[in-house]
């Protein structure tokens, strides 16, 4: 049985940074199918005569591969006049040992005409650009971080324990303490005039922690890390200002992620960058958290799974609900959220526990936003409520008993 086509005129695309073969595939009534390949080059200017030579061959549907971030230019370009769907590489790989750039744009318009090629998310472009500033944040988040612990580190070679009578080492006190050493590598001076009247560490103890000797070298290096973090720090104030100013244009949805538990506005912006404001392109809540990494993997093979590991999609969306749902499961405002993940925790551990919680956020961001209601929490408490007849059957027990964590052991008959 043949393959049924479903774009009798289609378009594969092989980008490279600098050069694109396209290859169109017309196919006619009789299932006769004609190919057409041209290279362009990535310059703007060839990128115009690539959408003028789609539009000449009347083909508005096309498909290229996922490379790098060569991509981004040729779709801007095409989007507004083609159907343009981007796919991972590995549903277009070729065969191998017939691999050429030529061959490899005819093999993804061959298998694309079928509609055999799974699409990529794509969100609009006001979308995309809030995404790209929200990822900027968080990449400048992890360069504070990474100096933060290089400052450490040279307070640590230098035998000068800061960090054992101050909880924040970058808090005031700590950095007046750090300032005045930088001009007293010796820690030859008193510390109480810097120490803030709620410090809690007795000042002695504090006076022995800045007993060290910091060399030439590790003071300047100090210097240097401490003048990158300011540095750090008004990029940061400038980029937040700038992604309020993007993210002002979807205030109501931002309200409304805000509203679930654990969630406060910069990780709603950052939520609505990755998943955008249309809930349509994904069909039900659970693709979408196929989509963001937080389901087991279909890998099963004569009847035994193989792995129930989460893929590796996701891989900003996941760990910004991993933070969302440890701060949820750390108050007691939310039961139906905390109980859940203590029954779970029980049973399967704390990672686990704490995936099937990010898994129950965004299932519950997918629908405030498809039904532009705000979070609910009597959805879940209904379940957690008895039932009302005491008679049940001894299947349903044994669900209740393991859902509340308990092990169900079956007694062996004699």
């Amino acid at each position: 049985m043949a393959l049924k086509i479903i774009y009798p005129c289609c378009c594969g695309m092989d980008i490279h940074k600098t050069f694109i073969v396209a290859c169109i595939a017309t196919t006619n009534n009789q299932g006769v199918t004609t190919y057409q390949s041209k290279r362009f080059s990535t310059f703007t200017n060839d990128l115009r005569r690539l959408a003028n030579w789609l539009a000449g061959n009347n083909c508005r549907d096309i498909c290229m591969e996922s490379t790098g971030k060569y991509w981004i230019p040729v779709f801007n370009m095409l989007e507004t006049s083609c159907n343009v769907i981007l796919a991972h590489p590995k549903y277009v790989k070729s065969i191998r040992g017939k691999k050429t750039d030529k061959k490899d744009a005819k093999w993804i318009a061959d298998i694309f005409k079928h509609d055999l090629i799974a699409p990529s998310f794509i969100p609009p472009f006001e979308i995309r650009q809030l995404r790209d500033l929200s990822r900027y944040y968080t990449k400048l988040t992890g360069f504070t971080t990474g100096e933060k612990n290089r400052a450490q580190n040279c307070l640590t070679v230098s035998n000068i324990q800061i960090d054992q009578v101050f909880s924040d080492v970058f808090g005031k006190s700590a950095s007046a303490i750090t300032e005045q050493l930088l001009k007293h590598p010796n820690g030859d001076f008193n510390v109480e005039p810097f120490v803030h009247p709620g410090v809690k560490t007795p000042i002695h103890r504090i006076q022995a922690a800045v007993d060290g000797s910091m060399c030439f070298q590790q003071a300047e290096k100090l210097r240097i890390i401490r003048k990158h973090l300011d540095s750090i720090h008004n990029c940061n104030s400038s980029l937040d200002a700038l992604i309020d100013k993007c993210a002002s244009q979807f205030q109501p949805q931002i309200e409304l992620v805000m509203s679930v538990p654990g969630i406060q506005r910069f990780s709603a912006i950052s939520i609505i960058s990755e998943i955008g404001v249309d809930m349509s392109v994904f069909p039900t809540a659970k693709h979408l958290c196929s989509w963001a990494g937080l389901v087991p993997q279909n890998d099963q093979s004569a009847g035994k799974k193989k792995t129930t590991r989460i893929s590796r999609a996701g891989s900003y969306i996941k760990p910004l609900l991993v933070r969302c749902a440890l701060s949820a499961i750390a108050t007691k405002k939310n039961p139906e959220i905390k109980d859940r993940y203590i029954a779970l925790k029980k049973r399967r551990g704390h990672k686990k526990a704490i995936i099937a919680i990010c898994r129950m956020l965004l299932t519950a961001i997918y629908a405030i936003i498809k039904k532009a209601e705000p979070y609910d929490p009597s959805h879940y408490r209904v379940f957690d409520l008895p039932p009302g007849s005491r008679f049940i059957t001894p299947t349903q027990a044994m669900y209740i008993a393991r859902r509340l964590g308990y092990t169900v052991v079956t007694p062996q008959a004699s």
